[in-house]
Protein backbone atom coordinates (compact mmCIF):
# COMPACT_ATOMS: atom_id res chain seq x y z
CA UNK A 1 0.00 0.00 0.00
CA UNK A 2 1.19 3.51 -0.79
CA UNK A 3 2.52 5.00 2.47
CA UNK A 4 0.87 8.39 1.78
CA UNK A 5 -2.49 6.69 1.30
CA UNK A 6 -1.98 4.57 4.41
CA UNK A 7 -1.40 7.65 6.55
CA UNK A 8 -4.06 9.83 4.91
CA UNK A 9 -7.03 10.73 7.14
CA UNK A 10 -10.29 8.92 6.34
CA UNK A 11 -12.80 10.88 4.22
CA UNK A 12 -15.56 12.78 6.06
CA UNK A 13 -18.36 10.50 7.23
CA UNK A 14 -20.88 12.08 4.81
CA UNK A 15 -18.61 11.19 1.90
CA UNK A 16 -18.43 7.58 3.05
CA UNK A 17 -22.23 7.35 2.71
CA UNK A 18 -22.31 8.53 -0.92
CA UNK A 19 -24.22 5.94 -2.99
CA UNK A 20 -22.65 3.88 -5.77
CA UNK A 21 -24.61 3.10 -8.94
CA UNK A 22 -25.48 -0.28 -7.40
CA UNK A 23 -26.84 1.34 -4.23
CA UNK A 24 -28.93 3.78 -6.29
CA UNK A 25 -30.35 0.95 -8.41
CA UNK A 26 -31.47 -1.00 -5.30
CA UNK A 27 -32.76 2.06 -3.41
CA UNK A 28 -36.20 1.35 -1.89
CA UNK A 29 -38.19 3.99 -3.76
CA UNK A 30 -41.44 4.04 -1.79
CA UNK A 31 -44.07 5.53 -4.08
CA UNK A 32 -46.40 3.35 -6.17
CA UNK A 33 -48.72 6.19 -7.23
CA UNK A 34 -48.51 9.85 -8.21
CA UNK A 35 -50.35 11.28 -5.21
CA UNK A 36 -49.85 11.20 -1.47
CA UNK A 37 -52.03 8.81 0.49
CA UNK A 38 -51.61 7.83 4.14
CA UNK A 39 -51.86 4.05 4.27
CA UNK A 40 -50.51 1.27 6.48
CA UNK A 41 -48.93 -0.25 3.29
CA UNK A 42 -47.87 -3.52 4.91
CA UNK A 43 -46.47 -6.30 2.70
CA UNK A 44 -44.73 -9.57 3.54
CA UNK A 45 -41.01 -9.11 4.31
CA UNK A 46 -38.12 -10.85 2.59
CA UNK A 47 -39.92 -11.42 -0.71
CA UNK A 48 -37.67 -9.32 -2.98
CA UNK A 49 -35.62 -10.37 -6.00
CA UNK A 50 -31.97 -11.47 -5.59
CA UNK A 51 -29.85 -8.43 -4.76
CA UNK A 52 -32.85 -6.23 -3.89
CA UNK A 53 -33.09 -4.38 -0.57
CA UNK A 54 -35.88 -6.76 0.49
CA UNK A 55 -34.38 -10.06 -0.65
CA UNK A 56 -33.85 -10.92 3.03
CA UNK A 57 -35.56 -9.88 6.27
CA UNK A 58 -32.58 -7.76 7.29
CA UNK A 59 -30.65 -5.97 4.56
CA UNK A 60 -26.99 -5.01 4.74
CA UNK A 61 -25.29 -2.94 2.04
CA UNK A 62 -22.11 -1.11 1.08
CA UNK A 63 -22.49 1.33 3.99
CA UNK A 64 -22.35 -1.36 6.70
CA UNK A 65 -18.95 -0.53 8.21
CA UNK A 66 -19.44 3.24 7.99
CA UNK A 67 -22.87 2.95 9.62
CA UNK A 68 -21.53 0.83 12.49
CA UNK A 69 -18.70 3.31 13.09
CA UNK A 70 -21.14 6.23 13.08
CA UNK A 71 -23.43 4.32 15.48
CA UNK A 72 -20.54 3.77 17.90
CA UNK A 73 -19.78 7.50 17.79
CA UNK A 74 -23.40 8.46 18.49
CA UNK A 75 -23.56 6.01 21.42
CA UNK A 76 -20.31 7.33 22.83
CA UNK A 77 -21.72 10.87 22.79
CA UNK A 78 -25.18 9.85 24.07
CA UNK A 79 -25.35 6.41 25.77
CA UNK A 80 -29.11 6.80 26.27
CA UNK A 81 -29.69 5.99 22.60
CA UNK A 82 -29.83 2.45 23.96
CA UNK A 83 -32.43 1.83 26.65
CA UNK A 84 -34.22 -1.25 27.98
CA UNK A 85 -36.70 -1.72 30.82
CA UNK A 86 -35.85 -4.58 33.24
CA UNK A 87 -38.63 -6.95 32.07
CA UNK A 88 -37.31 -6.92 28.47
CA UNK A 89 -34.33 -9.27 28.89
CA UNK A 90 -36.12 -12.20 27.18
CA UNK A 91 -37.03 -9.91 24.26
CA UNK A 92 -33.36 -8.95 24.02
CA UNK A 93 -32.26 -12.55 23.63
CA UNK A 94 -34.98 -13.02 21.02
CA UNK A 95 -33.62 -10.11 18.97
CA UNK A 96 -30.01 -11.31 19.30
CA UNK A 97 -30.95 -14.78 18.09
CA UNK A 98 -33.03 -13.47 15.20
CA UNK A 99 -30.29 -11.18 13.91
CA UNK A 100 -27.50 -13.74 14.31
CA UNK A 101 -29.50 -16.50 12.62
CA UNK A 102 -30.51 -14.38 9.65
CA UNK A 103 -27.17 -12.63 9.16
CA UNK A 104 -25.31 -15.97 9.28
CA UNK A 105 -27.77 -17.63 6.87
CA UNK A 106 -28.12 -14.73 4.42
CA UNK A 107 -24.55 -13.35 4.47
CA UNK A 108 -22.31 -16.37 5.25
CA UNK A 109 -19.31 -14.63 3.69
CA UNK A 110 -19.42 -12.05 6.51
CA UNK A 111 -21.03 -13.75 9.54
CA UNK A 112 -21.15 -17.19 11.18
CA UNK A 113 -22.97 -18.65 14.18
CA UNK A 114 -21.91 -21.95 15.78
CA UNK A 115 -23.96 -23.57 18.56
CA UNK A 116 -22.96 -26.27 21.05
CA UNK A 117 -26.05 -26.43 23.23
CA UNK A 118 -26.27 -23.04 24.94
CA UNK A 119 -22.62 -22.29 24.14
CA UNK A 120 -22.67 -20.08 21.03
CA UNK A 121 -19.81 -18.63 18.98
CA UNK A 122 -20.53 -15.58 16.85
CA UNK A 123 -18.12 -14.25 14.24
CA UNK A 124 -18.51 -10.92 12.48
CA UNK A 125 -15.72 -10.73 9.91
CA UNK A 126 -16.69 -7.23 8.72
CA UNK A 127 -15.92 -5.79 12.17
CA UNK A 128 -13.24 -8.32 13.15
CA UNK A 129 -15.23 -9.77 16.10
CA UNK A 130 -15.37 -13.33 17.42
CA UNK A 131 -17.15 -13.99 20.72
CA UNK A 132 -18.20 -17.16 22.54
CA UNK A 133 -21.02 -16.81 25.06
CA UNK A 134 -23.73 -18.75 26.86
CA UNK A 135 -27.15 -18.04 25.37
CA UNK A 136 -29.44 -16.79 28.14
CA UNK A 137 -26.61 -15.66 30.43
CA UNK A 138 -25.95 -11.91 29.94
CA UNK A 139 -22.82 -12.14 32.14
CA UNK A 140 -21.06 -13.91 29.26
CA UNK A 141 -21.50 -10.98 26.83
CA UNK A 142 -19.66 -7.66 27.04
CA UNK A 143 -23.00 -5.80 26.96
CA UNK A 144 -26.71 -6.55 27.31
CA UNK A 145 -27.84 -8.78 24.41
CA UNK A 146 -29.71 -6.10 22.46
CA UNK A 147 -26.96 -3.53 23.05
CA UNK A 148 -24.37 -6.08 21.86
CA UNK A 149 -26.06 -7.18 18.63
CA UNK A 150 -27.64 -3.85 17.58
CA UNK A 151 -24.13 -2.33 17.47
CA UNK A 152 -23.45 -4.85 14.68
CA UNK A 153 -26.68 -4.58 12.69
CA UNK A 154 -27.70 -1.87 10.23
CA UNK A 155 -30.84 0.05 11.09
CA UNK A 156 -32.45 1.00 14.37
CA UNK A 157 -33.97 -1.73 16.54
CA UNK A 158 -36.95 -1.40 18.86
CA UNK A 159 -38.41 -4.29 20.89
CA UNK A 160 -42.11 -3.96 21.70
CA UNK A 161 -43.73 -5.73 24.61
CA UNK A 162 -47.23 -7.16 24.05
CA UNK A 163 -49.59 -6.93 27.03
CA UNK A 164 -53.15 -5.84 27.76
CA UNK A 165 -53.96 -5.97 24.04
CA UNK A 166 -51.44 -3.24 23.26
CA UNK A 167 -47.85 -2.71 22.09
CA UNK A 168 -45.39 -0.98 24.42
CA UNK A 169 -42.09 0.59 23.44
CA UNK A 170 -39.95 -0.86 26.22
CA UNK A 171 -36.47 -1.40 24.70
CA UNK A 172 -34.40 -0.28 21.74
CA UNK A 173 -31.32 1.19 20.13
CA UNK A 174 -32.11 4.34 18.17
CA UNK A 175 -29.16 6.23 16.74
CA UNK A 176 -30.61 7.36 13.38
CA UNK A 177 -34.22 8.41 14.02
CA UNK A 178 -36.18 10.88 11.90
CA UNK A 179 -36.98 13.58 14.46
CA UNK A 180 -38.05 11.47 17.43
CA UNK A 181 -36.49 10.28 20.64
CA UNK A 182 -36.19 6.85 22.28
CA UNK A 183 -35.71 8.48 25.66
CA UNK A 184 -38.91 10.52 25.28
CA UNK A 185 -41.05 7.65 23.93
CA UNK A 186 -39.74 4.89 26.21
CA UNK A 187 -42.63 3.10 27.95
CA UNK A 188 -45.33 4.58 25.70
CA UNK A 189 -48.13 2.57 24.10
CA UNK A 190 -48.44 2.24 20.30
CA UNK A 191 -50.93 5.10 19.89
CA UNK A 192 -49.14 7.30 22.42
CA UNK A 193 -45.81 7.31 20.56
CA UNK A 194 -47.62 7.94 17.25
CA UNK A 195 -49.48 10.84 18.87
CA UNK A 196 -47.83 13.68 16.86
CA UNK A 197 -48.75 12.24 13.42
CA UNK A 198 -51.47 14.45 11.86
CA UNK A 199 -54.64 13.13 10.10
CA UNK A 200 -53.90 9.42 10.67
CA UNK A 201 -55.59 9.19 14.10
CA UNK A 202 -58.81 10.68 12.75
CA UNK A 203 -58.75 8.17 9.90
CA UNK A 204 -58.37 5.28 12.36
CA UNK A 205 -55.08 4.24 10.77
CA UNK A 206 -53.26 3.43 14.00
CA UNK A 207 -56.09 1.41 15.54
CA UNK A 208 -56.25 -0.76 12.41
CA UNK A 209 -52.47 -1.02 12.20
CA UNK A 210 -52.17 -2.13 15.83
CA UNK A 211 -54.75 -4.86 15.39
CA UNK A 212 -52.86 -6.13 12.35
CA UNK A 213 -49.49 -6.06 14.12
CA UNK A 214 -50.86 -8.01 17.09
CA UNK A 215 -51.74 -10.86 14.69
CA UNK A 216 -48.24 -11.19 13.16
CA UNK A 217 -46.71 -14.65 13.63
CA UNK A 218 -43.00 -15.60 13.99
CA UNK A 219 -43.08 -17.38 10.63
CA UNK A 220 -44.44 -14.45 8.63
CA UNK A 221 -42.88 -11.01 9.24
CA UNK A 222 -44.19 -7.92 7.47
CA UNK A 223 -42.66 -4.69 6.27
CA UNK A 224 -43.80 -1.19 5.41
CA UNK A 225 -42.32 2.02 4.03
CA UNK A 226 -42.08 5.36 5.73
CA UNK A 227 -40.45 8.43 4.18
CA UNK A 228 -39.44 12.00 4.79
CA UNK A 229 -36.64 14.31 3.63
CA UNK A 230 -33.35 15.22 5.27
CA UNK A 231 -30.99 18.10 4.55
CA UNK A 232 -27.43 16.88 4.15
CA UNK A 233 -26.34 13.26 4.16
CA UNK A 234 -27.21 13.25 7.86
CA UNK A 235 -28.29 10.03 9.58
CA UNK A 236 -28.79 11.19 13.15
CA UNK A 237 -31.78 13.55 13.06
CA UNK A 238 -32.97 12.77 16.57
CA UNK A 239 -34.91 15.18 18.75
CA UNK A 240 -31.83 15.35 21.00
CA UNK A 241 -29.68 16.83 18.21
CA UNK A 242 -32.28 19.16 16.67
CA UNK A 243 -30.09 22.16 17.52
CA UNK A 244 -27.44 20.74 15.14
CA UNK A 245 -29.61 19.95 12.11
CA UNK A 246 -32.86 21.94 12.38
CA UNK A 247 -31.26 25.11 11.02
CA UNK A 248 -30.23 23.23 7.85
CA UNK A 249 -33.82 23.46 6.61
CA UNK A 250 -33.36 27.20 6.11
CA UNK A 251 -30.28 26.82 3.89
CA UNK A 252 -31.85 25.28 0.75
CA UNK A 253 -31.50 27.29 -2.47
CA UNK A 254 -32.12 26.44 -6.15
CA UNK A 255 -28.34 26.13 -6.50
CA UNK A 256 -27.75 23.57 -3.72
CA UNK A 257 -31.07 21.68 -3.51
CA UNK A 258 -29.89 18.73 -5.63
CA UNK A 259 -26.85 18.11 -3.47
CA UNK A 260 -28.26 18.91 -0.04
CA UNK A 261 -31.82 17.54 0.02
CA UNK A 262 -32.12 13.77 0.45
CA UNK A 263 -35.12 11.49 0.22
CA UNK A 264 -35.04 9.47 3.44
CA UNK A 265 -36.80 6.10 3.30
CA UNK A 266 -37.35 3.73 6.19
CA UNK A 267 -38.05 0.08 5.44
CA UNK A 268 -39.70 -1.04 8.65
CA UNK A 269 -39.56 -4.82 9.23
CA UNK A 270 -41.85 -6.34 11.86
CA UNK A 271 -41.28 -9.96 12.96
CA UNK A 272 -42.92 -11.57 16.00
CA UNK A 273 -40.41 -12.58 18.69
CA UNK A 274 -40.96 -16.31 19.37
CA UNK A 275 -39.89 -16.68 23.03
CA UNK A 276 -41.12 -13.43 24.55
CA UNK A 277 -44.14 -13.03 22.22
CA UNK A 278 -43.04 -9.42 21.69
CA UNK A 279 -42.71 -7.67 18.36
CA UNK A 280 -39.49 -6.45 16.78
CA UNK A 281 -39.65 -3.09 15.00
CA UNK A 282 -36.60 -2.73 12.76
CA UNK A 283 -36.20 0.66 11.08
CA UNK A 284 -33.74 0.32 8.20
CA UNK A 285 -32.94 3.80 6.84
CA UNK A 286 -31.74 4.65 3.33
CA UNK A 287 -30.71 8.11 2.08
CA UNK A 288 -30.46 9.29 -1.52
CA UNK A 289 -29.68 12.83 -2.65
CA UNK A 290 -31.89 14.44 -5.30
CA UNK A 291 -28.87 14.47 -7.64
CA UNK A 292 -28.60 10.70 -7.23
CA UNK A 293 -32.37 10.18 -7.46
CA UNK A 294 -32.83 12.01 -10.77
CA UNK A 295 -30.55 9.50 -12.47
CA UNK A 296 -33.85 7.59 -12.58
CA UNK A 297 -36.19 10.07 -14.37
CA UNK A 298 -39.32 8.05 -13.54
CA UNK A 299 -38.55 8.41 -9.81
CA UNK A 300 -37.98 12.16 -10.24
CA UNK A 301 -41.30 12.61 -12.00
CA UNK A 302 -43.22 10.59 -9.43
CA UNK A 303 -41.61 12.29 -6.42
CA UNK A 304 -42.50 15.69 -7.87
CA UNK A 305 -46.16 14.70 -8.24
CA UNK A 306 -46.33 13.25 -4.74
CA UNK A 307 -44.86 16.43 -3.24
CA UNK A 308 -47.37 18.53 -5.16
CA UNK A 309 -50.23 16.52 -3.64
CA UNK A 310 -48.89 16.54 -0.07
CA UNK A 311 -51.37 18.12 2.41
CA UNK A 312 -49.86 21.17 4.17
CA UNK A 313 -50.18 19.61 7.63
CA UNK A 314 -48.22 16.54 6.48
CA UNK A 315 -45.54 18.74 4.88
CA UNK A 316 -45.25 20.62 8.19
CA UNK A 317 -45.04 17.38 10.18
CA UNK A 318 -42.28 16.10 7.91
CA UNK A 319 -40.43 19.43 8.13
CA UNK A 320 -40.58 20.05 4.36
CA UNK A 321 -42.61 23.24 4.16
CA UNK A 322 -39.66 25.63 3.89
CA UNK A 323 -38.12 23.97 0.84
CA UNK A 324 -40.87 21.82 -0.71
CA UNK A 325 -41.43 24.18 -3.66
CA UNK A 326 -37.68 24.41 -4.30
CA UNK A 327 -37.57 20.61 -4.60
CA UNK A 328 -40.62 20.58 -6.89
CA UNK A 329 -38.99 23.19 -9.13
CA UNK A 330 -35.74 21.17 -9.22
CA UNK A 331 -37.68 18.09 -10.36
CA UNK A 332 -39.84 19.97 -12.91
CA UNK A 333 -37.64 19.08 -15.97
CA UNK A 334 -38.52 15.40 -15.40
CA UNK A 335 -42.29 15.95 -15.75
CA UNK A 336 -43.35 13.97 -18.81
CA UNK A 337 -46.89 15.33 -19.08
CA UNK A 338 -48.39 11.84 -19.01
CA UNK A 339 -51.45 11.24 -16.78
Amino acid sequence: MNSELASAPPPPMAERFRNSAVAIARFPFPFTGDSYEYTVNLVKAGQGAPGAFDEHWFDIDEHYVAEMELRALVLEQDPDRYLSLPHMIEHQWDVLELIMEHYAADYPEHFSLTRDGDLWTWENRLLGLRDTFTFGDPRTLPREPLDYIARQAQGDWVALDVRDGDLWLDAGMLTFPADWSLKFDMGMSFEEWHGPVPMAHEAGVFKRAKQFLLRITPEEPWQRFNWTMTVGRRWDTSSETYDQWGIDRTTITPENVGEKVHLRVEVQVLPRLPRSNGLLFQIRTYLISLEELVTNPAWANRLRRVLQSLPPEIADYKGLSRYRQTVIDFLEPYEDGQP
